[in-house]
């Protein structure tokens, strides 16, 4: 099981900032910058090129976009950066899709 499962799980402490049926938001513990924020989905999805072309996916990854933009306005920031790794050759660290939001802010 991957780190974010369990993580999810409750079986690791996170600092969540959201999380409902499908989707958990949580600070990376190694930010890259001042705001660091790391959006999950529930369901595990190994990487971007694993999503299937159905509505539960597509549903899922708009989802992770729309929590992005919540805690974005949450934390009254100007301006920030979405970002998925794709593989390891990517920078993808965790094998378990994730969107980074970041901002200097």
């Amino acid at each position: 099981m991957c780190i974010f499962c369990k993580i999810i799980r409750k079986e690791i402490p996170a600092d969540f900032l959201f999380e409902n049926g499908n989707v958990v938001a949580f600070k990376d513990i190694h930010p890259k910058s001042k705001t660091h924020i790391l959006i999950v989905p529930k369901k595990h999805i190994e990487t971007i090129k694993d999503l299937k072309e159905d509505e539960e996916d597509e549903i899922l990854v708009g989802k992770m976009f729309l929590v992005a933009r919540d805690i974005a306005k949450s934390l009254k920031l100007e301006g920030y950066q979405t970002l998925f790794n794709v593989g390891r050759a990517g920078g993808q660290e965790v094998m378990h899709i994730h969107l980074h939001l970041l901002s200097h802010q």
